[in-house]
């Protein structure tokens, strides 16, 4: 047994985790040892990524088609689309033209028909993203570095980059904060109202690393089970 988890175990349901955030009780949702436990039956994140032998290019792409008002369903329906078409390909010959029509198809989704949103948009940013890509150096070993790379590609935020560097250096520096995370930190008072993206990305991710910390859980871990079980339970479940 960790010392993470000895200090946890000896946590009383109104003591605080950390300044602001009271520890709660498991069967408080979605109080912090709620996630703990949790956290203790979950080993790998299991939503996120494209595969373990994707491409850069692919990586970009699949987390450039995520956004506001797309589900992860259609994220991934539409990521298919493109790449069975190469456009993800190094080599690719591709046009914002040839994008936009692909995007503009609607697919069958969870039993329905489903059209993406702002095809054309997302067409361009797709377009230059991968000549981006292509001038990247590949010697990646800081992520921060890696990070903000990615961050002077046009359409591409700080979650965004955030994604993106998870994805492909699999590593456990910054945190994908997404809405459901953003809304699972509100409610448990470790980020506060007044914090908006992107302009406070890195004091939010700065407190759910720490909180990270203090739970003895990877970043990579706990903003997977939160982004999973905060959109399972909906807004109107807690």
């Amino acid at each position: 047994m960790t010392k993470a988890h000895l200090d946890l175990a000896s946590l009383s349901p109104n003591d605080e985790l950390m300044p602001g955030v009271k520890w709660g009780k498991p069967e408080w949702v979605p109080s912090p040892a709620y996630w703990a436990s949790i956290l203790s039956e979950v080993t790998e994140a299991s939503h996120g990524f494209v595969s373990p032998n994707a491409s850069l290019f692919e990586e970009v792409g699949f987390c450039l088609l995520g956004g506001f008002g797309v589900t992860a369903e259609m994220n991934h329906a539409y990521f298919q689309l493109l790449r069975d078409e190469g456009i993800f390909d190094p080599d690719a010959r591709i046009s914002a033209a040839m994008i936009e029509e692909m995007l503009s198809q609607p697919l069958m989704i969870l039993g329905r028909k489903r059209r993406y949103r702002f095809p054309r948009q997302k067409a361009s940013r797709i377009v230059e993203a991968m000549a981006k890509v292509a001038a990247l150096p590949r010697n990646y070993k800081d992520p921060l570095e890696f990070r903000k790379l990615l961050l002077e590609i046009p359409g591409i935020g700080p979650k965004t980059a955030s994604w993106i560097t998870r994805n492909w250096l699999g590593c456990d520096d910054v945190a994908i904060l997404d809405v459901h995370v953003i809304r699972a930190g509100r409610l448990i008072g470790l980020f506060e109202e007044e914090h908006k993206l992107p302009k406070d990305y890195d004091v939010m991710e700065t407190k759910f690393l720490s909180f990270c910390g203090a739970l003895g859980v990877k970043a990579s871990l706990l903003d997977a089970v939160m982004w999973s079980e905060m959109r399972r339970m909906g807004r109107t479940d807690i």
